[in-house]
């Protein structure tokens, strides 16, 4: 791969960071029902303080866990960045990628792009788990997946952003919108600058940086 191929591909890899923060912003693109407690309203008010009063110590669990995990296995980091920009990718930010197979579920953990590819998810249930003791029922996974990326990406000497919290927990999994939405592995860089195509970004970044 030429040097200009090169830039043009850590400029979408950075895109995929930026564009995986923002959309970490808004909540699913359909109503999301289930695990979030105080899910009073379909579509709710996402807020950068929407636990201040019901867990305020939310973002201090995430990084607690996320300090051994990265001490143990520096790698995870950008692991569980790439967990949230799988999440989001496919149908908003709604933790659906992490549903297993049921009767009910096609999970999406066995799409293409993400079989055997995605990793994280322990990690997610350690920090879901250190959040349910000390606040039961009250921080969804959606909101879990999205601490844990930022909180990561932060301890790993990145960027902190303010993340606007309260999204609900989705039912259903997407495993057809995965296999459409998300550029394999293995994807050329052609391919990648399509992918990023269908969610609103062009090859800019790539002009401009050539």
């Amino acid at each position: 791969m030429g040097s200009s191929s090169k830039r043009c591909l850590g400029a979408i890899l950075i895109a995929s960071f930026y564009f995986s923060a923002s959309l970490a912003f808004f909540p699913a693109h359909h109503e999301g029902e289930g695990a979030h407690p105080t899910g009073h309203s379909p579509k709710p008010s996402l807020s950068p303080h929407f636990y201040r009063s019901t867990c305020p110590q939310a973002d201090e669990i995430v990084v607690s866990v996320l300090k051994k995990a990265i001490t143990k296995e520096p790698r995870i980091a950008a692991s569980l960045l790439r967990l949230l920009f799988h999440d989001c990718f496919v149908q908003g930010c709604d933790a659906s990628v992490l549903l297993d197979d049921s009767k009910a579920v096609a999970s999406e953990k066995n799409a293409l792009p993400n079989k055997n590819s995605i990793r994280g998810f322990e990690v997610i249930d350690e920090i879901k788990a250190a959040l349910e003791e000390a606040c039961p029922h009250t921080v969804s996974c959606a909101d879990t997946i999205a601490l844990a990326a930022r909180g990561s990406t932060v301890l790993s000497g990145g960027p902190y952003w303010e993340l606007p919290l309260g999204r609900r927990d989705s039912k259903t999994a997407y495993m057809k919108l995965a296999n459409k939405n998300l550029p394999p592995p293995n994807a050329t860089l052609h391919r990648l600058v399509k992918f990023f195509g269908r969610q609103g970004l062009d090859n800019g970044p790539c002009s401009t940086i050539r």
